[in-house]
């Protein structure tokens, strides 16, 4: 009983020293609110209000079914420019798609002659370009296979193609990126923080402090890890709630407490790596060096931005030992697809068995970094 007051009182401690701290604090706020909305706005992955111009040269039936396709929100209302005027607005950027419908085209489309049609594109809108060409070329052939199977001569397709989305419908980036934001954060900010309060003793000077109090290594550890860790818990939850679902109005599926419970056996390791690496770190920046060594390889290769299945085999399998990549997987499943214990229990089990690991790892390498400071 002893222990546990002494890892409350100092763990209430480091609130306080934390709460003090106004650049770390605002760093807290500012990644779990406005750098989640930013990433979840600004790197747009699908098609959206592209600029459409429309050269109709034949004025038939055909033509005017093509242009009027082009609907909201994908493409912006097409407008009928003169065939004069495409490589002067192309140059000055005014659109990012021009279409050139040539003379005699419904003419030579039920004709058999299979008429070219021109895509002007603006390849310096990248996404918008790669993604509205093929956008394009899809309503420009439905359209005419649509004009096509009304005429006598060619008969419908036996087939009709139905596709389902599943989980996310519209295709919204947002919806992933917002909450595959959140996940980096944790990973990012528990290990700063929990870094950060061991540098900061020894920078003030109060770590001398500690070690003549009657307290363990543990005690002290432990106080680090819970203290730090109750602050990332709460702002991952207050985002999930408040950022993402209220602000940004983007749909969770799953129990937001299920994956609270996995992000806070999650945390447990991320914590423990930034109690070692601040044993290591003798200054700020050199803690920031080893967290650039350490974390971001655990980021990018967790599964967070690219899936395990296109990495090499040998570095997914080698992944595997990293509990970032099944944080990961099971945020996926409980966030996105409405997975429930039975499914990600084995992801849990993984992830408290190596953060133990580690956490004990960390705790010797803590005790003998406190034994090697008092003598």
């Amino acid at each position: 009983m002893r222990s546990l007051s002494n890892i409350f009182w100092l763990g209430t401690k480091e609130l306080r020293s934390f709460f003090s701290d106004w650049v770390l604090l605002g760093f807290v706020i500012y990644s779990f609110s406005l750098a989640v909305i930013s990433q979840a706005q600004s790197n747009s992955q699908e098609l959206y209000h592209a600029s459409l111009g429309i050269v109709d040269e034949d004025h038939s039936e055909l033509s005017r079914r093509i242009t009027h396709a082009f609907l909201m929100p994908y493409f912006k209302q097409p407008v009928a420019i003169a065939p004069a005027d495409v490589e002067p607005l192309m140059n000055a950027g005014k659109y990012t798609f021009i279409i050139d419908i040539p003379p005699n085209f419904q003419r030579d489309v039920l004709a058999g002659r299979q008429p070219g049609l021109q895509i002007d594109v603006d390849a310096t809108a990248m996404v918008q370009a790669g993604l509205g060409s093929g956008y394009a070329e899809q309503i420009v052939n439905n359209e005419i296979s649509t004009f096509l199977s009304k005429t006598e001569a060619t008969p419908s397709s036996p087939v009709n193609l139905a596709v389902r989305i599943a989980f996310n419908p519209n295709v919204m980036t947002a919806w992933f990126t917002s909450v595959m934001g959140i996940i980096s954060s944790v990973t990012m900010l528990a290990i700063v923080l929990a870094g950060a309060a061991l540098v900061r003793e020894r920078e003030h000077g109060t770590m001398d402090h500690l070690l003549v109090m009657p307290l363990s290594p543990l005690e002290i550890a432990m106080s680090k890890i819970w203290a730090n860790g109750l602050v990332i818990a709460a702002a991952v939850g207050l985002s999930l709630y408040l950022i993402v679902r209220l602000l940004l109005k983007i749909p969770i599926a799953g129990s937001i407490p299920l994956f609270m419970l996995g992000a806070i056996l999650y945390l447990f390791f991320a914590t423990a790596i930034g109690l070692f690496l601040g044993t290591v770190a003798r200054s700020m920046p050199q803690l920031g060096l080893l967290y650039m060594l350490v974390a971001v390889p655990m980021n990018v290769l967790s599964g967070n931005a690219t899936p395990l299945e296109s990495m090499p085999r040998w570095l997914a399998i080698a992944m595997q030992v990293s509990p970032s990549t099944h944080f990961v997987s099971f945020a996926q499943a409980i966030l996105y697809r409405g997975a429930g214990l039975g499914v990600v229990w084995p992801q849990f089990i993984a992830v408290a068995a190596i953060a133990l690991l580690f956490l004990i790892l960390s705790l010797l390498r803590f005790r003998s970094a406190l034994s090697s400071a008092s003598s």
